[in-house]
């Protein structure tokens, strides 16, 4: 973990939690809630569209930082698979602190890199005439990287 992770991880000890049942969706596609939360034990589904794109167990994983950045609704809903815990951060105040606002730059930049890759990776692929079954694989596995951030979630 980097010094943004360890100011950022100071940081979440101040602020409140809140715990979700299993089933529990805690942020729904098209809202705002004006919320960050932050996974710090549990699992959670990424669905949109209702389909399913990624799952998350990873304590630090960020969810809502893009409707928090932009100030515009959730662009999925994020339900718990078991029992969750979260940092419960305002997205006024994640905008203002400037290690949050480091902690979920460096996450963004993360899932860019990955999803660059990924692109790259596509397009050979497609260059290579591969098939369309291993391109929906690929695709989906750049949709779950720019929504959730593959597997860069340290804290």
């Amino acid at each position: 973990m980097g010094p943004d992770g360890a100011t950022f991880a100071k940081l979440l000890t101040g602020l409140p939690l809140a715990t979700y049942r299993a089933g529990e969706t805690v942020l729904h596609a098209g809202s705002k809630t004006g919320r960050l939360l932050v996974l710090k034990k549990g699992a959670v589904v990424i669905l949109r569209d209702s389909i399913e794109i990624a799952s998350v167990a990873q304590p630090g994983a960020v969810f809502g930082e893009l409707s928090a950045l932009l100030d515009e609704p959730h662009t999925a809903d994020v339900r718990t698979t078991e029992e969750s815990e979260f940092h419960v951060a305002d997205a006024a105040v994640a905008r203002q602190d400037p290690s949050a606002l480091l902690y979920i730059a460096t996450t963004l930049a993360r899932r860019l890199v990955e999803a660059n890759k990924g692109l790259v990776e596509l397009k050979k692929q497609l260059q290579a005439g591969q098939s369309p079954g291993i391109l929906g694989k690929m695709l989906q596995k750049i949709e779950e990287i720019y929504l959730v951030g593959g597997t860069s979630y340290e804290i």
